[in-house]
């Protein structure tokens, strides 16, 4: 799984976070999203997926 997050759609809802908090965090400055691990171990492929599913912006994508 590759993981794709824009922080150009980002509204800083921070559900990603929430979801896969080794994967997503949130710029100290504007709450942004910022990627941790764009390829995560299959054990946080679920949480990655209800991350991008929670995204308000839809600003994670997936690719397999």
């Amino acid at each position: 799984m590759k993981v794709i997050a824009e922080q150009d759609k980002c509204v800083s809802a921070g559900n990603c976070v929430a979801h896969a908090p080794q994967v997503f965090e949130q710029d100290e400055d504007d709450g942004s999203v910022i990627l941790l691990d764009a390829h995560p171990p299959e054990d946080l492929a679920e949480p990655v997926r209800e991350a991008a599913a929670a995204c308000p912006a839809m600003a994670i994508r997936l690719e397999t």
